[in-house]
């Protein structure tokens, strides 16, 4: 007999393989995007971060755009704080890149940049 109260776990695609959300974003958005030059290359799930012991944290997609700055989209149908504390620990410790959160909302894509800690040096030219 089965239990009435026993929830399954949706679905998740395999890793390297787009879901729904993801493939329209790319299709969409990113894919006009390299026709019109505006990013020069895009990957999916290319890069990996270690954030701490047991805490890693993968990007959806790596977005090269056309003045050579790396930026790192990550889509969402909606942000769960796991998800917002990652991508916000990832922009802390590695601010080379450009960090944006994308989602869903209302017909039309939303997008939110997320700020990195960078502290540029001060120069004395003396």
């Amino acid at each position: 007999m089965k239990n009435p109260y026993q929830h399954y776990a949706k679905a998740r695609t395999p890793r390297g393989t787009m879901n729904k959300l993801e493939s329209r974003y790319y299709k969409e958005v990113l894919e006009p995007g390299l026709d019109s030059g505006q990013c020069i290359a895009v990957w999916y799930e290319r890069l990996k971060f270690i954030l701490a012991d047991l805490t890693t944290y993968l990007p959806d997609f790596l977005v090269i755009e056309f003045d050579g700055t790396m930026a790192l989209h990550e889509c969402k149908g909606w942000w769960t704080s796991p998800g917002r504390i990652k991508i916000k620990q990832a922009a802390a410790q590695f601010p080379v890149y450009r960090w944006i959160g994308v989602q869903w909302k209302g017909k039309q894509w939303v997008y939110e940049e997320f700020e990195t800690s960078i502290m540029m040096p001060r120069i004395n030219y003396v």
